[in-house]
């Protein structure tokens, strides 16, 4: 039995996040189809094949230009009756988050949403979530018929763990009957981050500050490290908490999770808690004077050392260096 992915586009764009879902399906060990909905998603499709998946199915109809989780629903469920899949897997998004629920109810299944992990066992998959916001990780095993349906959230997997293909994976096209007069809710213009939120998800790299900054006096110290590597400066819960950076900035099970190319983190112990929203970073960096700190359990690189002595060094040694970054 195959595992079925749910990609997600908009205007012909892929969601990036989807690729995360695919990484997070090469863990359930069964051969991967990967599907996207809409209206003329060719060049979606094509960009999909590209991915290590056996198939990529492509729910192409009128009805579905514009999201609607009435119309959605009516697609998604037939594909999951028709091609039976052992599970159904998605980005845990805000379309993703609209839709799945009623999927779920129509088709009479589980839903787990907003895992971070997940694994095979002896019963069958397992699915690892946060619980009682982020104080611990509990193993979810789906009871019932299958197939469940599990969301990921954003960051949980590396985009580049999906895999690539040398040949594009086939294409396929699903057989459809959407009914126009079922879908009751007419199409708005998509939900928009307020334009002071920062979307760290999406950022490259990453200069994160904790409980050794000592003080939001010291905070433009890595200001300036975050303007020299391009990066965005985010914190652990404590700075958010005491105000010295917005809520929008924190990383963590109560805050955003992110997987960029590079994470700093600048006096971040490593509580369980941080460690959910960040352990995903292709490439983690961590400074800090505790050398029993559990961030090093986690970093690809740790400097043993005050961070108000290396990251001076770190902004003269990117001023001296003109390559571009």
């Amino acid at each position: 039995m195959m595992t079925l992915v749910i990609a997600e586009q908009r205007d012909g764009a892929l969601n990036p996040v989807s690729w995360e879902a695919i990484a997070a399906a090469r863990q359930a060990g069964a051969p991967i189809t990967v599907a996207v909905a809409g209206s003329g998603v060719d060049a979606v499709a094509a960009e999909l094949a590209q991915a290590d998946v056996a198939e990529v199915l492509v729910l192409d109809d009128p009805a579905l230009e514009s999201y609607t989780p009435d119309g959605f629903v009516q697609a998604w469920r037939q594909v999951v009756e028709a091609e039976a899949p052992r599970a159904v897997f998605l980005p845990h998004t805000y379309q993703s988050r609209d839709f799945a629920p009623a999927l779920a109810t129509a088709i009479g299944r589980t839903l787990i949403t907003d895992c971070v992990a997940v694994r095979q066992d002896e019963g069958g998959l397992v699915f690892v979530r946060p619980m009682f916001q982020g104080k611990f990780l509990a193993d979810v095993a789906p009871e019932g018929p299958g197939p469940c349906l599990a969301s990921f959230q954003v960051g949980a997997y590396r985009a580049d763990a999906a895999g690539r293909r040398e040949q594009p994976a086939p294409l396929r096209r699903a057989a459809l009957a959407i009914d126009p007069e079922g879908i009751r809710q007419r199409p708005e213009p998509p939900f928009q981050e307020s334009k002071q939120t920062v979307d760290l998800g999406q950022a490259e790299r990453i200069v994160a500050v904790g409980r050794g900054i000592k003080s939001q006096e010291h905070l433009p110290l890595a200001q300036e490290l975050a303007r020299a590597l391009d990066a965005e400066l985010a914190a652990s819960r404590p700075i958010c908490d005491a105000g010295w950076l917005p809520m929008d900035r924190q990383i963590g099970s109560s805050g955003q999770t992110v997987a960029p190319a590079l994470y700093l983190a600048l006096g971040i112990s490593g509580a369980i808690q941080h460690l959910v929203g960040m352990k995903g970073s292709r490439t983690i960096v961590a400074i800090n004077k505790d050398a029993d700190a559990p961030i090093f359990e986690v970093a690809d690189y740790g400097i043993v050392g005050d961070l108000f002595e290396v990251v001076p060094a770190l902004i003269a040694a990117l001023a001296a260096d003109p390559a571009p970054r």
